[in-house]
Formats: structure tokens, C-alpha cells, sequence
């Protein structure tokens, strides 16, 4: 801390850096927060405006950068593991892509301002075969818009923060008390998550295997299989359970008359803890129907080598290319 006093203005601008990039990355980090306590110390320093908005932009271009070039790479992958950060994987890629099929490129514009959407607004872009040179204006645009956005109303509005602008060192602690705090909702959100599914547990779960024995024999009569991944049908290579039918989550009342009362549903799915199967099975019993998940989705359908099939070009939506 004596160090941090002795050269203010030097290890500010490296810790705003560090935050905004973490942020920038996906993780759960305030760097809004730290924008605007650093807008409010450039007033009468120790820190300028100019140095924190370069400072600022260039932890969002450099993290937007990685993203984008590991989406290029790794596609879908590199999605949903982003989004098992987000307080709501149900629905993250979701969103997201939706977001891109609406608006296409300029959602980049923008999506720093979107929770949920801005982490994956940069590797879903990657995913969708944008060029580079195309990316990076449209980033550095709305990374621009969101660093003088924050930093200007720290700027601004000086006097309402005077206990964090008198003195960047003061602010940091108190910084450090918000990214304390938002580490204990994030985590505390996922353990309500957990104690949520637990008492769910009534909701029947059957082995990839045993499932897999069903559908491929005489038994399979009784028993019909959904797929009801909130995203994974956004690529032309997407796969699904062989002998599956897709069944959207977010729309399932409107779909309930359709479906066989007279057979088991058997659900799967990509979500921590098979969340979108748990929701929609118990929408279902809850109606009359019997469903069941099965085990660990569709990593286990894959880890047990059981059959695939490619999405059938009819099920599938295609996102913009680039």
C-alpha cells in the first residue's frame, strides 16, 4: 500500500487496466465501477482523463480481441463456457444470438451496454466468420462509447463522489469491497441455484445408457426424446441425439397440446446441472405429463459414444455471416 501512495497515478492506471480487461474476458468483475472512480480522480488527478480513457479502451480491445480471435477457433465451445459465468446460462447464448440475428454487426456497437451480451457479442462475431478488419472498428467504436460513457459521468458528477475521488487509494479499498461483494452474490447465486435443483430432485433422471438401450430397441414405444438445448442449433455442423426432436424451451406452454400424453419425455440438454431440462420437466409434470432428464445431458450422450445425427437444415437458424 506504501508502494501505491509513493506512485498513485502508475499502479491506478495498471489497476483499472486489469479490471476492465477481466471484465472484458467474462468474468465477474465491476469495471464500471472502476471507470467511474477513475473518471471522478481525474478531475484533480492523481489520474488524467486522457491516460484512463486510452487506459480503459485498450483493456476492451485487447479482451474483445482474444475472444473474438478464440471464437474464430474454438466456436461454440469457447460460448458455452462463458456463459457457465453468467448468472443466467439458461438463456445466455441465447440471447446473444438472437441479439446478432436482430441487429447483426452493429450489436457490437452496443453490447458493452447489455449485460449478458456483451462478453459473447465478441466470440459469437469470431464464431460467425467476421473478418477482422470489419470487427475491429465496430469494437473499437462501442468500446470507445462505453469507456467515455462511464468515465464521463465519474467526470461530471466529481462532487457526488467525493469519498472515492479524494483519494484513488481510498477508492480502491472501496472498490475492493464491491468486487468482494459481487464475488459473494455470484457465488451465492450459484449455490441458491444448487439448493434449487436439490429440492427438484423428484424430477427423474435416467442414464445416457439406459435411454440409449430404449430408443434403440422394441421399447422405445413408450418413451420420446427432446431436445431442448437453449442454443446449438445457431451452425451447420450442430448434432443432436439420433432419433431426437427439438423442443424450445422458452416457448414450451404454447407447445404442451402437442405433445404425447401417453409416453415418457425424456429431456436433455447442455446447462450446469441439465437447468433447462430440470425447468422444462417440471413445467411439464406439472401438467399432466412424464418426463425425465437424462444424466448429464448431452456431454454424457457424447462421453458414452451413443449415436448422433446432423440438426436437419429445417430445424436449424442461421445466424448472419460476415
Amino acid at each position: 500500500m506504501h508502494l501505491l501512495s509513493s506512485n498513485l497515478a502508475q499502479h491506478g492506471y495498471s489497476i483499472l487496466f486489469v479490471l476492465v480487461f477481466a471484465e472484458a474476458i467474462g468474468l465477474p468483475v465491476p469495471a464500471a465501477l472502476a471507470l467511474l472512480i477513475a473518471g471522478a480522480s481525474s478531475v484533480k488527478g492523481p489520474l488524467h482523463l486522457s491516460f484512463v480513457l486510452l487506459t480503459s479502451g485498450s483493456a476492451l480491445l485487447v479482451g474483445d480481441t482474444l475472444l473474438f480471435l478464440m471464437g474464430r477457433y474454438t466456436g461454440w465451445w469457447l460460448l458455452g463456457a462463458l456463459c457457465k459465468l453468467s448468472l443466467n446460462p439458461d438463456s445466455c447464448i441465447l440471447r446473444s444470438a438472437q441479439s446478432f440475428h436482430k441487429h447483426g454487426r452493429s450489436m457490437l456497437v452496443l453490447a458493452k451496454f447489455v449485460p449478458g451480451i456483451n462478453t459473447l457479442a465478441p466470440p459469437l462475431a469470431g464464431t460467425m466468420n467476421m473478418r477482422f478488419f470489419q470487427f475491429f472498428p465496430l469494437d473499437l467504436a462501442g468500446a470507445s462509447l462505453y469507456a467515455v460513457a462511464w468515465c464521463g459521468v465519474g467526470f461530471l458528477f466529481s462532487n457526488f463522489l467525493g469519498a472515492l475521488a479524494k483519494g484513488y487509494q481510498a477508492g480502491g479499498r472501496i472498490l475492493l469491497w464491491f468486487v468482494g461483494l459481487a464475488i459473494v452474490i455470484y457465488f451465492g447465486y450459484h449455490v441458491w441455484l444448487l439448493l434449487r435443483s436439490a429440492a427438484l430432485s423428484y424430477v427423474p433422471r435416467v442414464s445416457a445408457s439406459e435411454v440409449a438401450r430404449r430408443l434403440y430397441s422394441d421399447l422405445h414405444g413408450d418413451m420420446v426424446v427432446f431436445d431442448v438445448r437453449s442454443h446449438g442449433y445457431y451452425s451447420s455442423k450442430a448434432s443432436r441425439v439420433k432419433g431426437s426432436v427439438r423442443l424450445e424451451p422458452n416457448t414450451i406452454l404454447q407447445q404442451t397440446e402437442s405433445l404425447p400424453n401417453d409416453k415418457e419425455i425424456v429431456l436433455y440438454c447442455t446447462c450446469h446441472r441439465q437447468a433447462t431440462s430440470m425447468r422444462v420437466a417440471r413445467i411439464l409434470q406439472q401438467r399432466g405429463f412424464r418426463s425425465s432428464v437424462i444424466k448429464g445431458g448431452m456431454r454424457a450422450w457424447k462421453k458414452g459414444g451413443f449415436p448422433l445425427e446432423t440438426v436437419p437444415p429445417d430445424d436449424l437458424i442461421l445466424l448472419p455471416t460476415f
